[in-house]
């Protein structure tokens, strides 16, 4: 498989790392992170070894915003862009909001190990993970209306749910940079560390989320959590959780869980999300881009 260009990746005892490396740069965010956070998630997706991914920063950022590099016209979005842009119906897709939704439509966990500053599309990205740990000293902000922008990567739709509307609209109203702390209260991040402890602390969460669960339902269990946030009436997740527990109740998966715990004994499971995701829960669900 081709190298990320901004990106550094291994897999260490099934957990996926990935470090952003341009420190120099403060890891910004462009059309390049756009392609390879993408084809991280498809990599990670197909590779059955890898049972969760945690992303992070190098230097003093994790990310610290949109490459500004364009000057005045870097938010000045035309059809037919930048090499990798996708343009539908003469609007150009934010590429912020592909990549959330890429990880929104990922099968396995995905934990933030926030090094530093987080801002901008920095701190968007991490919406739709399943945890965010923090650095004591990370900085967040959600800046945009202070760029003369609005919000992107799906924030409208995450934010909020994550924390509450009220502190949504004073982050994104005033666009002020807050620290640590603020997004402990808030519940944006889960736990805070000190540098050196941080990523460590992200790998074991990653490893208390899925050594001792089946892999194809960790992968289905993240799907219906998440869109069922979306759900209109608790019927609709009802009808997902009926065809969930019929398929998954005849599996291989099943039997072993159950033999694992009758006869004492940790399992092993055979099944496969590369290969034994039930077929009624397909990524058409999402809808189309018009």
């Amino acid at each position: 498989m081709a190298d990320f260009n901004t990106l550094d990746y291994r897999v260490e005892d099934g957990i996926a790392i990935a470090t952003f490396n341009r420190p120099d740069k403060m890891n910004p965010f462009n059309v390049a992170m756009t392609q390879d956070l993408i084809a991280l998630f498809d990599r990670t997706d197909g590779d059955d070894d890898v049972r969760a991914v945690v992303l992070t920063g190098s230097g003093r950022a994790f990310c610290a915003g949109a490459d500004l590099g364009g000057g005045e016209k870097t938010f000045d979005y035309k059809p037919g862009g930048r090499g990798g842009d996708v343009d539908v119906n003469g609007v150009r897709r934010d590429g912020g909001g592909r990549v959330t939704l890429r990880i929104f439509r990922s099968l396995k966990p995905v934990i933030a190990a926030v090094n530093g500053a987080a801002v901008g599309v920095g701190a968007t990205m991490q919406l739709p993970m399943d945890a965010r740990l923090a650095s004591v000293d990370a900085r967040f902000g959600f800046v945009f209306a202070r760029r003369g922008i609005t919000p992107e990567a799906c924030s409208s739709w995450f934010l909020p749910r994550l924390v509450g509307m009220p502190r949504a609209l004073e982050w994104v109203y005033s666009g002020r940079v807050f620290g640590a702390e603020e997004a402990l209260e808030a519940g944006l991040v889960q736990s805070l560390h000190q540098p050196e402890e941080l990523l460590d602390a992200a790998v074991a969460l990653a490893h208390r989320m899925t050594d001792d669960s089946a892999p194809v339902s960790v992968a289905l269990s993240r799907r219906m959590m998440w869109q069922s946030l979306g759900a209109p009436h608790p019927m609709h997740v009802h009808r997902i959780d009926s065809r969930a527990i019929q398929s998954r109740g005849k599996s291989n998966d099943a039997r072993e869980g159950i033999a694992s715990f009758m006869e004492k004994r940790p399992a092993q499971y055979p099944d496969r999300v590369s290969s034994d995701m039930p077929d009624f829960y397909p990524d058409s669900d999402e809808p189309e881009f018009i």
